[in-house]
């Protein structure tokens, strides 16, 4: 059937009308006459895009030859200019319909941008058993990949360079994580079991082709590495403090972006050399060493042992004296600190898609005057708003960094501030 597409939904996908309830379509742009073949998937519609009947003015040629099937990268036929349009009206609609917020009275300043494809230099790429690739859109089928023009040049022609070099591992190889600074990669490899002889001696292969380091990571035990697999790089704003890197751990996908993000959060942050900071969802310390450089002190708090183990060593190297370093559940630490009488001027928070649980009465009890949020979800964003906006935060300034070109996610930094205006 032929159907008008009406808007984006929050997961990127075109949505039009039938039976008298929304139908979403994969590839479809709002303005849009497709003609598509529905079906009913649980209780939501879904229409399969057959043909483009009637193209949107934003509508481009994709640059990806994957670009209907591989589900890395959903928005390669919408212009740039046009995905960063779309991307903030998702957040602001996140925010007025799932948040409940009032957004009359805040400022929102000029979405960031740093480049388009060809930026990310981080990929979680899925073994088949005999090639890489990504999920497919809307499923757990891989999508073999041999160039994703997504990735910077060196990890771009990776997966199916690798391919034939992993081939001996079989089965027995689950992912692999390539991580990429300044022309320099690492490589994780997930291993189905233990780790053993062969996959050491393919590890070595993959070092011998061109790699710094490889990583492998079994089911349960230790990680063994081959070659030099950490990688250090400036810490944003802060060059004279390593950052360090590995591939199995979290880092930035958009190396470029990545001390735009940092340098406009700290800005709306404000720290100031009296002030004291809390950092939740640390990391190895991409936004930590920045915030120390102008707050008093920062107390960051991180879940995973092996980012605070690099946060640490870098730390200590750099003979950083006003940051201190806990492993642990944000929300469980922060109750902890509440406990014990303890206070801050300013919080950070950086957390995963799935948002921060209770931060808004957490930051209330710690006497937090000032929170900039980062977020990669706005539908994590818009509940947590609402969280701090119901314990007394006032939200002040919105402002989205495009750090995931041709694709419909965005990074926004939301800033609140306690008590009256």
């Amino acid at each position: 059937m032929d159907l008008e597409v009406e808007r984006l939904s929050a997961d990127g996908e075109g949505v039009a009308r039938w039976n008298g309830r929304a139908l979403f379509i994969a590839g479809a742009l709002p303005g849009e006459v497709v003609r598509v073949v529905p079906s009913l998937e649980g209780k939501v519609q879904r229409g399969r895009l057959l043909e483009v009947l009637r193209p949107a003015p934003e509508r481009i040629v994709p640059g990806c030859p994957l670009s209907e099937s591989c589900g890395g990268c959903d928005w390669l036929h919408l212009d740039p200019a046009a995905q960063r349009r779309e991307r903030e009206s998702a957040v602001r609609a996140a925010l007025e319909r799932l948040g409940g917020l009032d957004l009359s009275r805040v400022t929102w300043l000029p979405t960031l941008a740093a480049g388009d494809l060809g930026t990310r230099r981080r990929a979680d790429l899925t073994w088949t058993g005999t090639a890489l690739g990504y999920l497919h859109r809307r499923s757990h089928d891989p999508v073999p990949v041999a160039h994703c023009p997504a990735l910077v040049g060196p990890l771009a022609d990776l997966p199916g360079r690798l391919t034939p070099l992993l081939l001996p591992l079989g089965r027995r190889l689950r992912a692999v994580r390539l991580l990429e600074e300044e022309g320099k990669v690492s490589a994780a490899l997930e291993l189905v079991g233990p780790v053993n002889p062969r996959a050491r001696e393919v590890a070595l292969g993959v070092v011998r082709a061109g790699l710094r380091g490889v990583v492998l990571v079994p089911e349960t035990g230790a990680s063994e590495d081959v070659g030099r697999p950490t990688l250090r790089e400036p810490a944003p704003l802060r060059p004279e403090v390593s950052l360090l890197l590995r591939p199995e751990s979290f880092a930035q996908a958009h190396a470029t972006a990545t001390p735009i993000l940092v340098e406009r959060a700290l800005d709306l942050l404000a720290p100031e050399p009296e002030l004291s900071a809390l950092e939740l969802y640390a990391g190895n310390g991409t936004f930590t060493f920045a915030l120390a450089a102008r707050a008093g002190s920062v107390v960051a708090v991180e879940s995973s042992p092996l980012s605070v183990r690099l946060a640490v060593t870098a730390s200590t190297g750099a003979g950083l004296g006003n940051v201190r370093f806990v492993q642990g559940e944000a929300e469980k630490v922060c109750r902890g600190l509440v406990s014990e009488g303890r206070r801050f001027d300013l919080l950070l928070a950086d957390p995963p898609r799935t948002g921060s649980p209770g931060l808004g009465p957490l930051a209330r009890d710690l006497g937090v005057r000032r929170v900039v949020y980062v977020a990669c979800d706005p539908g994590a964003l818009a509940r947590d708003a609402a969280g701090l906006v119901g314990a007394g935060f006032r939200l002040t300034a919105i402002q989205l960094v495009d750090m995931f070109p041709g694709t419909h996610h965005s990074e926004t930094l939301a800033a609140f501030a306690s008590g009256p205006e």
